[in-house]
């Protein structure tokens, strides 16, 4: 079941997992990130372009709920871009940096650790943040590059740990559900029909993960993730569900909610997205 601002009572043995891209952490807890965060009860916290290192995220994170968070991170070389990092209660046993290839080694882009779950296997975190790329220029081209590497990169993931999840900015609606103006955006980044076909490939037979937050949502507008802070985009709801929790199939079938945490109204937002929160039972 999918609900917006219902924050439910964390079940016994559930793992709670939020994905959210900041815009910039520091700005967003001026925003008032903390509101939201403070009482939320996530063990597990993905954040793209956070824009700030290790020392900042831990600082803040512990200043907003008075626990002690363990920080993996990985900045871009261009300082004020991209950044990726997972804030975790549980301990890391391992992390890793980049998606396999080195072009994008330093790009801020792609981060994983791997955690000890309640069941005691090994779960795999990742917090990716996608190129949200410009047709016909060389950013499409990184954008395509990127998406080629999760290609060869997500089967062996799933091969090689108990569960895995893939979270983060994906900066792609994968179907017509998931942009409220599709018919507007069809020409454009995020909603071409080469990148969509890379998520049919992802969340098809042939690469097997699951879409978490659409097989629990059903097949219903968004509920949308993202919006324009141009116009009354938020306002009218007109967004794009674009920030995702891709699980293997043995993770997934532990999915038990799916919440987009929108914020009341325009004025009240710490980010132009809203996060996306996922309970695991185990």
């Amino acid at each position: 079941m999918v609900h917006t601002n219902a924050h439910a009572p964390k079940a016994a043995g559930a793992l709670r997992l939020a994905t959210v891209n900041v815009n910039g952490l520091r700005a967003a807890h001026r925003k008032g990130m903390g509101t939201w965060f403070a009482d939320r009860g996530v063990d597990v916290l993905t954040l793209q372009e956070v824009r700030a290192p290790k020392e900042i995220v831990e600082d803040l994170l512990e200043d907003i709920t008075g626990q002690d968070w363990h920080v993996v991170e990985t900045a871009a070389a261009a300082k004020g871009r991209a950044g990726v990092a997972i804030a975790t209660l549980l301990e890391p046993q391992s992390t890793r940096v980049g998606i396999g290839d080195p072009y994008f080694d330093d790009s801020g882009r792609w981060i994983e650790t791997d955690l000890t779950a309640p069941d005691g296997k090994t779960l795999t975190v990742v917090s990716a943040y996608v190129h949200s790329g410009v047709v016909d220029t060389p950013k499409q081209v990184d954008k395509y590059r990127f998406l080629d590497e999760m290609i060869r990169y997500l089967p062996e993931l799933r091969a090689t740990r108990d569960y895995a999840v893939v979270t983060g900015d994906l900066n792609v609606g994968h179907t017509k559900l998931d942009i409220k103006n599709w018919r507007g955006n069809t020409k454009k980044a995020g909603f071409l029909p080469e990148e969509r076909a890379y998520f049919d490939r992802f969340f098809g037979e042939e690469i097997g993960y699951v879409d978490v937050h659409r097989r629990l949502a059903g097949e219903v507008d968004g509920p949308y993730t993202w919006w324009s802070q141009r116009g009354q985009a938020f306002d009218n709801d007109t967004g794009w569900r674009i920030d995702y929790q891709a699980a293997t199939p043995e993770l997934a079938a532990k999915a038990t909610s799916a919440v987009v945490d929108r914020a009341p109204s325009y004025d009240t937002r710490f980010s132009d997205h809203a996060p996306l929160v996922v309970d695991y039972q185990f």
